[in-house]
């Protein structure tokens, strides 16, 4: 009886695996290398290969070029808000009705550049406005400028300067046969500045 039970518990060890050398065998074994660019598809997953190498994401790279994309998005929207300006408008069909502006550049007057470039402030809200920018016609191009000042919230804006310049230097005042923008309370403000104008006003209410 007892070879018996003997025998029973010797076939259990034999049975039982040995813990101790498996984990000396997975301790032992190594990570399978990550795989090299060029070495092809892979056909099989194993879960002991070795991630690949990350490089990190270098800001500094690439946010210069985020800032200037910036810069020269809100240069562009700028301009643009100060080219679809009525006081733009109004300026250069002056220009083309002014008999010495026809004389020197010549007939169908216009932007001299496809993508037309507005110099200058244009700020109907404080009463200031001096701009300048290129035209051209069928004889020559120049460039105009045109300046013109409010005094106060309720006066009318008055013209300081109104002329222009040809390519070959020469400079002439559109202002001497008369002013055409005389008398005119004010230019036609965009939506951000008659928002602007109504805040301005509601808060010199309170004031008051």
């Amino acid at each position: 009886m007892l070879s018996i039970i003997l025998r029973r518990r010797a076939l259990l060890l034999l049975r039982k695996p040995n813990t101790s050398t498996a984990r000396g065998l997975v301790q032992r074994r190594t990570l399978v290398s990550a795989p090299k660019p060029g070495d092809g598809p892979l056909m099989e997953r194993r879960p002991d290969r070795e991630l690949p190498n990350i490089d990190g994401f270098r800001w500094s790279r690439t946010f210069p070029i985020f800032l200037a994309l910036i810069a020269l998005s809100s240069v562009a929207i700028f301009n643009y808000q100060k080219l679809s300006s009525p006081v733009v408008a109004s300026t250069l069909y002056a220009l083309r009705t002014n008999k010495r502006a026809r004389e020197l550049l010549g007939d169908e007057i216009y932007f001299q550049h496809q993508i037309p470039w507005i110099s200058g402030e244009m700020n109907q809200l404080r009463g200031r406005i001096d701009i300048s920018f290129a035209v051209k016609g069928t004889r020559s191009t120049g460039v105009m400028r045109f300046a013109s000042v409010r005094p106060s919230a309720r006066a009318m804006f008055e013209t300081t300067e109104w002329s222009l310049e040809t390519a070959d230097g020469t400079r002439i005042d559109l202002l001497e046969g008369g002013d055409p923008f005389k008398g005119i309370a004010g230019y036609s403000m965009d939506e951000e500045e008659r928002e602007e104008a109504l805040e301005t006003r509601g808060f010199r209410q309170q004031i008051k």
